[in-house]
């Protein structure tokens, strides 16, 4: 004899798919964000590889660079035209969680423009001597990744990651 589902079990197996979903969608848009996050951080340390290939060419001098542009419509001298040479294309300054800013400007990382025209051995900021290795060459525009600390980094020494390390010494 063949039985079927009766409403009763037909409405417990609808809730429970429904609260396995309501489990499920939350833990993976948490690990997409880490893999945009993680993908960012890559992202980062291809443009540091290209910075060196352009350090490499010119002496160990950082280029004359604007901090960014507003619209893709702006200058040569940023960040997305400077370093084009060195990449695979125009994506390459894209990260994966920015639905906006690389649309309108062609990038979604701001350039430290304190660093522009200087040799690479001479960069200070906030008066840091020692361990200029933590200084931020290049950055997300926004927090794309999450909240208020959701902003990678690619610091001097290459290494990029969210946790800047400012570690001032007073003289």
């Amino acid at each position: 004899m063949k039985r079927g589902f009766t409403v009763t079990e037909l409405m417990v197996t609808i809730a429970l798919i429904g609260a396995l979903a309501g489990v499920a969608i939350p833990v993976i848009g948490g690990f997409r964000e880490s893999a945009n996050q993680a993908s960012c951080v890559n992202q980062l340390r291809a443009l540091g590889v290209a910075m060196e290939g352009y350090l490499t060419d010119h002496g160990g001098f950082f280029p004359e660079m604007k901090m960014g542009r507003k619209s893709k419509g702006g200058g040569e001298n940023v960040l997305e035209k400077v370093l084009l040479p060195y990449v695979g294309g125009p994506e390459d300054f894209r990260c994966p969680a920015d639905h906006e800013d690389f649309q309108k400007t062609g990038c979604s990382y701001f350039w430290n423009h304190h660093a522009s025209g200087m040799r690479k051995s001479r960069v200070v900021m906030f008066g840091m001597d020692s361990n200029h290795s933590q200084i931020p060459l290049i950055h997300d525009k926004e927090a794309y990744h999450g909240d208020e600390n959701g902003t990678n980094f690619l610091f001097m020494d290459l290494s990029a990651g969210k946790d800047p390390d400012f570690q001032i010494e007073s003289k």
